[in-house]
């Protein structure tokens, strides 16, 4: 399955860049970044291969880095092909938008800057990915 980042606004050269390229690397699931402008541009158009949206949103689930493994696993054993994760601009996204998204995930209750927010999501999905793996990136106390 493919995990792919769409998110608004330019990351350019700095460390959260470096971070997320760091992290992007080491997942060893095929992956995809694509950056919007922080307005217009549209999303990806909707392909008919299956796929699932995750929102990056303050009113989301918090999930356990587990948890959040086990539903990807889930997913890509259900047939799904491809993973969006979804950045928004600093106004987030309206309450149609979060409506249609399969999951709405948080980063806990902090409201985080955008950059920051892919950087976490990176790590979380190369943490994920290694759970499902057995590797021992992750370890639990």
């Amino acid at each position: 399955m493919q995990l792919h980042i769409i998110a608004r606004g330019k990351i350019g050269r700095s460390p959260e860049n470096d971070l997320v390229a760091r992290y992007m690397q080491r997942i060893s699931w095929p992956t995809k970044l694509t950056e919007l402008p922080e307005s217009g541009g549209k999303f990806p158009p909707e392909k008919e291969k299956p796929f699932r949206t995750v929102m990056l949103d303050e009113k989301g689930k918090q999930l356990p880095s587990t948890e959040f493994a086990s539903t990807l696993g889930k997913w890509r054993d259900d047939g799904i092909r491809e993973t969006r994760f979804l950045i928004g601009a600093a106004d987030g996204f309206g309450d149609e938008e979060r409506a249609n998204a399969d999951l709405l995930l948080a980063f806990g209750k902090a409201t985080w800057p955008h950059l920051m927010a892919r950087a976490m999501l990176a790590e979380q999905l190369y943490r994920a990915t290694s759970i499902l793996a057995n590797h021992p990136y992750h370890r639990e106390g």
